[in-house]
């Protein structure tokens, strides 16, 4: 409000609260009581964000909406894409790959093509009273929250067991909601590691499976082979532009946001969308977003990683 005052342009709210709950939140609720790991911020984007404003912009005779998202919007053979930005620490095109071609013609990126610093140093210069503040954190609307506080809040605990790579029962927990693949287990009350184990290991421990058929969590030690993945399923894919041929070769995986992008290649079996890695790699959760890119950093879709 205190911009639109003295940019003299006019602020409008919009309340779109009832539509996020609705198809942003409650879905994310039940991905994580199914043992996932969703990604709410693409959604958000993708149901809520783009398709309201721009259907906003419509109405008030608007020919485009701009958003500050870092990321940089291109064309190429009559398409458009979106390419990984100038400041590729504040990449955000892992959140915008459900975005339509409809919704990238009628949408600016001005930011592309800047650095973070270079964004504050402007705003300064025009004496805006945000130059300097911290940035936005958290999830999508709501903020920097505690995640495993609020699911504890909305999700029942479903107690089960913590087993060993090689099968031995080493502990318990409270609920796979509480836990992703590839998180270390530090000092959480949500999970008890008996002291035999850890004596056993002397290692910092990860979650490397979790079985939603028996409640049962699988913990191994750093570095162990269990915690590494060279294939996934991905699903319910979406593509910038038309779904292209399979196999597809010569691209890049991002599976979180600012991960590093990993040499791959997905293939078709059985009406199976199969992610094939290069390189084995930790951390690869089911829910999360596994985001498609050429080699020179254009986004090309992406989709949810199951197994």
């Amino acid at each position: 409000q205190k911009i639109a005052s003295k940019l003299k342009i006019k602020f409008i709210e919009l309340n779109y609260e009832s539509e996020y709950r609705n198809k942003v939140i409650k879905p994310m609720f039940k991905a994580y009581a199914e043992g996932k790991t969703p990604n709410p911020d693409a959604d958000c984007n993708t149901i809520i964000k783009f398709p309201f404003l721009i259907k906003e912009a419509k109405k008030l005779d608007c020919s485009y909406i701009a958003t500050g998202h870092y990321a940089k919007k291109i064309e190429k053979s009559g398409k458009v894409y979106l390419k990984i930005p100038k400041d590729k620490k504040k990449d955000q095109t892992y959140f915008l790959y459900g975005l339509s071609q409809e919704d990238l013609k009628n949408t600016l990126f001005p930011i592309g093509d800047y650095s973070k610093s270079e964004v504050r140093a402007i705003a300064k210069k025009h004496q805006l009273t945000n130059w300097n503040r911290q940035s936005t954190r958290g999830l999508c609307f709501i903020g920097n929250i505690d995640i495993k506080q609020l699911l504890k809040q909305k999700i029942k605990n479903k107690p089960g067991k913590i087993i060993s790579p090689e099968g031995q029962a080493v502990g318990t927990h409270q609920g796979m909601q509480f836990f992703t693949i590839g998180e270390r287990i530090g000092n959480n009350e949500n999970i008890q590691i008996n002291n035999e184990y850890r004596n056993q290991t002397k290692s910092k421990l990860y979650i490397a499976e979790k079985d939603k058929k028996t409640n049962t969590i699988v913990v191994a030690p750093e570095n162990h082979k269990s915690l590494f993945k060279t294939q996934f399923q991905i699903k319910n894919i979406r593509f910038t532009t038309d779904k292209p041929k399979f196999p597809l070769k010569n691209i890049k995986i991002r599976i979180r946001h600012l991960g590093d992008l990993m040499p791959a290649s997905i293939t078709k079996k059985d009406n199976k969308l199969i992610v094939n890695l290069k390189q084995p790699i930790q951390g690869i959760a089911e829910g999360q977003s596994a985001v498609i890119y050429t080699k020179q950093g254009i986004m090309l879709g992406g989709g949810e990683i199951a197994y």
